[in-house]
């Protein structure tokens, strides 16, 4: 049995004031009872803010809407459906702000206190539910995170920046162009008349 698992009469109470937290009180703990449930929440502030820092966020205190069932399952309350959020970021190639959605699936079995998956699993695997409440934050941070782009782009066709001029390519038109001369030439070039 591993040891550094922490069971869930040690994990603390979820903060039951929080909009991420439902009580499963009335589902007892009779498998096939079910809720629905639809919440929007204010999405978290740093340091738990939603998405990749510097790259692609859900804006804290934007709008996450939550459309979700809850189950009860022989181990615990299953939980699925649908989270979906507002993102801001910077494009990757042409570093202009962006605005997109994510929509996710959510899927998490939440453990019932002394169920077999509760002596089982570490903590850190499956989430557990304390006191008939479960915290729905971190399984839905987990799944946009997974979702969003690593390099979020403002157009599929971003051309990007020169690299020479560091212009946008988009702005800079299709004649845009630097002339490169071999530094040996350019002794030459000096000689040689102009083409003006």
């Amino acid at each position: 049995m591993n040891t550094h698992r922490t069971p869930a009469a040690q994990q603390p109470r979820p903060d039951t004031a929080s909009p991420w937290v439902f009580s499963t009180r009335e589902l007892g703990r009779r498998p096939g009872n079910m809720r629905t449930v639809a919440r929007t929440v204010a999405a978290p502030d740093a340091p738990a803010q939603i998405g990749l820092e510097n790259v692609i966020v859900v804006p804290a205190g934007s709008p996450v809407e939550l459309d979700l069932q809850l189950e009860s399952v022989t181990e615990g309350v299953y939980v699925s459906g649908r989270a979906s959020a507002g993102l801001t970021g910077e494009c990757s190639r042409c570093l202009d702000g962006l605005t997109d959605t994510v929509e996710v699936e959510i899927a998490e079995l939440f453990a019932y206190p002394d169920s077999v998956t509760d002596e089982t699993t570490d903590a850190d695997e499956i989430p557990r539910l304390v006191d008939e409440y479960l915290d729905v934050e971190q399984v839905v941070r987990d799944a946009v995170v997974l979702a969003l782009p690593l390099a979020p782009l403002c157009d599929p066709d971003c051309p990007g920046l020169c690299p020479e001029c560091g212009g946008r390519r988009a702005d800079l038109g299709p004649g845009h162009g630097h002339e490169t001369l071999d530094p040996r030439w350019a002794a030459l070039r000096e000689r040689l008349p102009s083409a003006d």
